[in-house]
């Protein structure tokens, strides 16, 4: 079985003890940064190991970037050997923000060659009011082997983004909140407002009133 987009509380529950199974808590707040490390050890996913958006997913911020660059991937490879990543793995990601941090580690983890990964569906708050198992241990430290190979056609810098929209090439989609996409409401970036020719495609209306991904209609 490989999972590659989503994956239900009932199947990650029967593969809690599946050696072939990995589980990355992706628990983040941009208000309090520390706040999904601390509710990790609090409780979470038994065998879960622990991705921290700042710490592990992203390089440090520098005058010319954004405010979540992209990882060094080699620090990122190691990271991942470190929590005992391998090629056979099905990884499972997780957050309480219905995928919004951990879709960033599905797609980096795509982007470098492992495409069996998947985002728990519905997120930490479903599998708890399924009364799905938790705890406090923290998995014991087994070394992986994962090698990247890694795609860089996946991503666009700014200057192409530019490029790209002024030529009607490309179709750049926001996926903030339209009071954000406005310039209504910024309580994160210092520059309200969006990218001149960007349309705004919310990430809440990807999600239906119960917080699971919508189903493509085939």
């Amino acid at each position: 079985m490989s999972c590659t987009t989503l994956v239900s509380a009932d199947t990650l529950s029967t593969h809690l003890d599946d050696p072939n199974w990995l589980i990355v808590d992706c628990r983040f707040s941009l208000a309090e940064p520390e706040a999904g490390h601390r509710a990790y050890r609090q409780h979470h996913i038994p065998g879960a190991r622990y991705a921290d958006l700042n710490q592990d997913l992203s390089a440090p911020i520098r005058d010319y970037t954004g405010r979540h660059p992209l990882p060094d991937f080699r620090a990122l490879t190691a990271k991942l050997i470190a929590w005992g990543v391998s090629a056979r793995h099905q990884v499972v990601v997780y957050d309480d923000a219905s995928g919004a941090f951990a879709g960033r580690l599905w797609w980096l983890l795509r982007a470098m060659g492992h495409d069996r990964v998947a985002v728990l569906d519905g997120d930490y708050r479903n599998w708890r009011r399924l009364g799905k198992p938790v705890t406090t241990i923290l998995p014991k430290p087994i070394s992986g082997t994962f090698r990247c190979y890694l795609d860089d056609s996946r991503w666009l810098n700014a200057n192409k983004v530019r490029d790209g929209l002024a030529k009607h090439e490309i179709v750049l989609i926001d996926a903030r909140t339209p009071e954000r996409f406005a310039g209504r409401q910024e309580p994160i970036d210092p520059v309200a407002g969006h990218v001149p020719g960007a349309r705004n495609r919310p990430f809440q209306a990807n999600l239906d009133s119960k917080g699971f991904f919508y189903r493509p209609i085939i």
